[in-house]
């Protein structure tokens, strides 16, 4: 007789979510199958075309859910990759056909695998709220995400050029970003402009992700400086501090690392103007995806 002890919370939680991933992405390709058969069967063009628009766009939910899978393995992802994936596949899904751009910038930041998805988590609901309840009017929808660093503190920023008729009409969406963001140790914050709805989540850092973003800037820092491939003759076509808006660009996490000694405790961000003029400022580049 076989006696098969408990697993952990933790451990089950793992399970369930993993069996949930197979079973939408199982659904997923199922639906897939069977759209793409009836397109083959079908014989007028015009419905053949709808089919198969349907298939692009199961493809591309299907993309997103991949993308926010449970991860596999206990090493630290790179959370701006991870970021890059998720907005790269919402834009395929969504934000293309309902003609909304998006840009992101990120720097290198390792988390803990189930940290970094529910970073992805969060994002996800927030991109979907701005394109779903974000009032362009004659404005091109535009959205943009920022991933940064600051010691032992992670912000990360998502606003949009949309206004909202109501700060309720998103709120299980927000209310979900909250709840999630609890689980991380940080919170979420709104800020509502006639042009412009800015989302700040802000967070600390686990022990082992502080000790792997310390060590990573400390190598960025003992990194020698790049020289240009330019002679003397050439000065003139390098330009000057006013000339070069990038000029004084670098990731934060190149800036000695403050850890603090006694845990991160949050600080007051203001998540409406400030947000703004912190992405559209010149030492962030902006990606469009």
């Amino acid at each position: 007789m076989n006696i098969c002890s408990p697993d952990s919370p933790i451990v089950e939680q793992g399970i369930l979510l993993r069996e949930l991933d197979h079973r939408i992405n199982g659904g997923l390709a199922s639906a897939i199958n069977l759209v793409s058969a009836a397109a083959v069967r079908l014989e007028g063009a015009e419905a053949k075309r709808a089919l198969s628009d349907v298939v692009e766009l199961l493809r591309g939910y299907a993309d997103v859910q991949q993308v926010l899978a449970v991860p596999k393995g206990k090493a630290l992802i790179d959370a701006a990759t991870h970021i890059r994936m998720v907005g790269t596949a919402m834009r395929r899904s969504l934000l293309d056909r309902m003609n909304i751009r998006l840009a992101v910038a990120t720097e290198s930041l390792p988390l803990q695998p189930e940290r970094c998805r529910r970073l992805g988590l969060i994002v996800h609901a927030l991109v979907t709220n701005a394109a779903t309840h974000a009032c362009f009017e004659a404005r091109t929808g535009e959205i943009k995400i920022k991933l940064t660093r600051i010691g032992a503190l992670v912000n990360c920023v998502v606003l949009d050029n949309g206004s909202r008729p109501s700060r309720s009409a998103a709120g299980r969406g927000l209310r979900l970003s909250n709840d999630l963001a609890r689980g991380l140790g940080g919170r979420v914050e709104h800020g509502f402009g006639d042009e412009f709805t800015s989302v700040v989540l802000s967070f600390p850092l686990a022990a082992r992700e502080r000790q792997a973003n310390g060590a990573m800037a400390k190598r960025r820092i003992m990194r020698p400086p790049r020289r240009p491939n330019a002679s003397p003759s050439d000065a003139s076509a390098l330009c000057g501090e006013a000339s070069c808006p990038d000029r004084d660009w670098r990731p934060v996490a190149t800036e000695p690392d403050p850890t603090p000694t006694h845990g991160a405790q949050l600080v007051s961000v203001r998540p409406a103007a400030d947000a703004l003029g912190a992405l559209l400022s010149r030492r962030h580049r902006m990606v469009v995806l």
